[in-house]
């Protein structure tokens, strides 16, 4: 049974800095085509933030976290992580690691892209 299970979410002051990371047990990150982190703000739908391809390491970034978020893999700890610096106060959010087999760029930030999901870290940014 695949599980993915995030953690580092909390609160800080905007201008400082969080990593989250995402544990991945009963497979291996090198077995999924791209890994991803999404947010979702209350009442809106869930939007993705960052995504990286595990076979070439390419990354990609919403326009809104982009030169802010650094997405990052490492297969030989099974975990996927985010690190956020500098955060802001629209960064407030709960943020979810997924995993998934497409390959396709336009289903980076798609939902429909990823088949397996964690359960949510909060992260909350007070200015």
């Amino acid at each position: 049974q695949v599980q993915l299970e995030e953690s580092g979410g909390g609160s800080v002051q905007a201008g400082g800095s969080l990593r989250l990371s995402c544990e991945v047990s009963g497979s291996t990150t090198s077995n999924y085509a791209t890994m991803g982190w999404f947010r979702q703000y209350p009442g809106k739908e869930r939007e993705g933030v960052a995504a990286i391809y595990t076979g070439s390491g390419r990354t990609y970034y919403a326009d809104s976290v982009k030169a802010r978020f650094t997405i990052s893999q490492d297969h030989a700890k099974n975990t996927l992580s985010l690190l956020m610096i500098p955060v802001k106060p629209e960064d407030t959010a709960m943020y979810y690691c997924a995993v998934g087999f497409n390959r396709q760029p336009r289903g980076l930030f798609s939902r429909s892209g990823y088949a397996y999901w964690g359960q949510g870290t909060q992260v909350t940014v007070s200015s």
